[in-house]
């Protein structure tokens, strides 16, 4: 008998307890509304996006982990900023290719001033010629 009124007076209190906390207990809310947390794009919109942005930057969590937009656009903002920079490699590696096929097959050397003759052009013999 005393386990029946010790399980009704817990229950009273946890009933009492459960409908303060919803009514909020007076005037003043329980929780306060705030704004959902948003991603503040920490990578730099001015210059190219480094390692350190990279490592400095926090997804802001969601309730089952990350918010799928934030993750996506932060993603695709770097896959665009790798792409670029493939593209100017590639550029830049074609065209030092090119400028060495030059220099290999003749043509001017890009390493001299203008002013200084080719070799084998003033009469002495070039270090090519030498040999």
């Amino acid at each position: 008998m005393h386990v029946f009124w010790f399980l009704l007076l817990t229950m009273a209190v946890v009933v009492a307890a459960v409908t303060l906390a919803v009514v909020g207990g007076g005037g003043s809310p329980v929780l306060q509304d705030v704004e959902p947390e948003r991603l503040t794009d920490p990578l730099p919109a001015n210059r190219p996006v480094g390692r350190a942005d990279v490592e400095a930057m926090r997804l802001p969590m969601a309730v089952r982990g990350y918010r799928m937009t934030d993750v996506d656009e932060a993603l695709g903002r770097l896959g665009a900023e790798l792409a670029e920079r493939d593209a100017h490699i590639a550029e830049l590696e074609s065209a030092l290719a090119g400028a060495q096929a030059t220099a290999v097959n003749g043509g001017p050397d890009l390493f001299k001033r203008p002013d200084e003759p080719r070799p084998g052009e003033d009469g002495r013999p070039g270090e090519e010629d030498e040999r």
